[in-house]
């Protein structure tokens, strides 16, 4: 069990990691493939859990993410939470769990000295609309530009070599570092020559974005202990009893990987 409460006293940094649109499936098989070899060191015994989405696409997934809701074990009984906001007085809260006095986590992880940063990916991080300004405006910091962007096709080396930098220039501070990989978001058609996104290419770009992945991991812990914790916002539809897309209540959209551990 993880003791988040016990894990920001201390100060450890925390990594939280985002595959947009990345659908279990799609997740849990290149592992078993051999498709993702960074991912299968790194990952906790077990690899990949599958977990229900609080958010059927990327707006709602992370609001609920940064106010303390991660995604749920699909069964009745959950474990404790990692963190959440100050509770009512009648309920009682895991002492594992880091309680925050505030409207979301990012200024309650303020509130004990953290910066917050964010490396975006996919335009909800790119200010380039007012709505896409949202996410952004919850972080100390924000970094985005057009080759973060799924577009491009070398996106998660830009992002990683991003966050990479960042790290190297707060080494005063602990840090929730988030970054929003865009690669498994559409378009990826282009990691198969393609002009159609599919499952297929959904996994070339998740085997693309193993090895920045794992450079990001490895560079980050081999200094210093990290809580780390990767996900999927929400799957994506390709086809799917006739769905395309994300925004629907179809469980190749709502069950996402998840995984945490400390490194």
């Amino acid at each position: 069990m993880i003791k988040a409460a016990e894990i920001i006293e201390t100060g450890t940094s925390i990594l939280f990691v985002t595959l947009d649109s990345l659908r279990y499936d799609v997740a849990r098989t290149a592992l078993e493939d051999g498709r993702t070899p960074w991912l299968k060191c790194l990952l906790p015994e077990g690899g990949w859990e599958r977990r229900h989405t609080p958010g059927s696409f990327t707006l709602p997934a992370h609001m609920a993410f940064f106010s303390g809701f991660l995604p749920k074990v699909p069964r009745p009984e959950q474990p404790p939470r990692l963190w959440e906001c100050r509770p009512p007085a009648f309920k009682t809260v895991a002492k594992e769990t880091f309680i925050f006095d505030a409207p979301n986590l990012l200024q309650g992880l303020r509130q004990h000295g953290y910066r917050t940063v964010c490396v975006g990916g996919v335009t909800y991080f790119s200010r380039e609309t007012p709505l896409g300004s949202v996410l952004p405006d919850l972080f100390d910091e924000d970094h985005w530009r057009p080759e973060f962007c799924s577009p491009e096709i070398d996106s998660t080396r830009h992002q990683v070599d991003q966050a990479i930098e960042l790290t190297e220039r707060y080494r005063e501070c602990p840090l929730y570092l988030f970054v929003n990989v865009s690669a498994t978001h559409v378009p990826h058609g282009h990691y198969v020559n393609d002009s159609r996104d599919s499952l297929a290419s959904q996994t070339a770009a998740l085997a693309y974005a193993d090895s920045h992945l794992g450079r990001l991991i490895s560079t980050l812990t081999e200094k210093q202990r990290w809580l780390i914790i990767m996900c999927a916002d929400h799957g994506d539809a390709f086809g799917d009893d006739g769905f395309h897309g994300r925004g629907i209540a179809h469980p190749v959209v709502m069950n996402v990987p998840f995984a945490a551990w400390v490194s």
